[in-house]
């Protein structure tokens, strides 16, 4: 029966460590996404010219 009480304890202890770095994750915007795969296909991609994924990677180098 112990070990059911220490199987349960570590568990929820391990679930909790996820939800919290999930939130972290959430909070800190790691799943931002500024033009969602299904419409970047619609946006062309102008010759010789940067791509807009190019101009939002130097957009977040520079802040």
């Amino acid at each position: 029966m112990s070990v059911i009480i220490l199987l349960l304890i570590a568990s929820i202890s391990v679930a909790s460590l996820f939800l919290f770095a999930f939130i972290w994750s959430v909070k800190n915007g790691q799943y931002d996404d500024e033009i969602a795969p299904a419409v970047r296909i619609l946006f062309e991609d102008k010759p010789g010219g940067k791509r807009e994924r190019d101009l939002l990677a130097e957009e977040t180098l520079n802040n």
